[in-house]
């Protein structure tokens, strides 16, 4: 629970009680929860770290991607709708859900070069991809460095720097002193994680709009008006994106896919059928 109301604070990721509630609704007959799920459930070993995921459903593959400190369960919304027509690939991302990792190092870039290596042991030449937070900023980078991987991309609450044209003063000094906070506690595993993860968003992404530019895919770039990610700066990302679409969210903040999943996940099907 702790980190729980870490996070909260952060507005980087969801309530515990707001997964468990969008994923009764998403599938009632669901028997694991996903996330958990032993028949659809697979490990990689991959890039010095165990990446696990799980697949759901046939068709075209769509790539679900999570947010900080979230699991394959942050996307329990989008699962049951998708996988009724693609082939749904749902990660939990490196250092993050049951995809653990012990070293001390971590980027944005590196989780977007795992994805590279689980759609290649896939054999998936390109796929449909759907980032939420840090997810949307690792749909981006995926879409820059690996651009025949993606066919086309929706993101929705990423941000391309860590500075006050993207979150409020407030938010950085908070990571902060969770970090100062931390650094203070015994370092066991989950509090060195924990930390890896807050400097993850401290520090990083630094995206350039020169390498936004280079995208060539269709991309639909999402955010609430009320979005921890400042409105203006969603617009930036939209503006750099050749071709790019946007759609935002009135009286919605951070958790597009969830308080709107509905309207999200249909007009991001459309928006693949275009």
């Amino acid at each position: 629970m702790k980190n729980v109301l870490i996070t909260m604070i952060l507005g980087m990721l969801l309530l515990i009680s707001g997964i468990a509630v969008s994923q009764q609704e998403a599938d009632p007959g669901q028997q694991f929860p996903f996330g958990a799920d032993p028949a659809a459930g697979k490990r990689l070993r991959t890039r010095d770290f165990g990446m696990y995921y799980e697949t759901y459903g046939n068709g075209a593959p769509l790539l679900l991607i999570h947010g900080n400190g979230g699991s394959i369960a942050s996307m329990a919304s989008q699962i049951p709708y998708f996988s009724q027509k693609y082939k749904v690939i749902a990660a939990d991302s490196r250092s993050q859900g049951k995809s653990a990792d012990p070293g001390d190092s971590l980027s944005y870039e590196m989780m977007a070069d795992d994805c590279n290596a689980l759609m290649d042991s896939l054999h998936i030449k390109s796929a449909y991809v759907v980032g939420w937070s840090d997810g949307g900023i690792i749909g981006l980078l995926l879409a820059i460095r690996h651009p025949d991987k993606v066919r086309k991309l929706a993101v929705t609450g990423a941000n391309i720097r860590p500075d006050t044209t993207a979150v409020s003063a407030a938010d950085i000094s908070s990571m902060k002193d969770q970090v100062a906070r931390l650094l203070q506690q015994k370092q066991d595993p989950q509090t060195r994680n924990e930390i890896k993860l807050t400097r993850l968003m401290i520090f990083e992404p630094n995206i350039s709009r020169h390498s936004l530019q280079q995208i060539r895919c269709p991309v639909l770039v999402i955010g609430g008006d009320h979005d921890i990610i400042r409105p203006e700066h969603t617009m930036e990302i939209y503006r750099s994106i050749p071709g790019a679409s946007l759609w935002i969210l009135p009286g919605s903040g951070h958790d597009t896919c969830i308080r709107f999943k509905d309207d999200f996940n249909l007009q991001t099907d459309r928006f693949f059928h275009l």
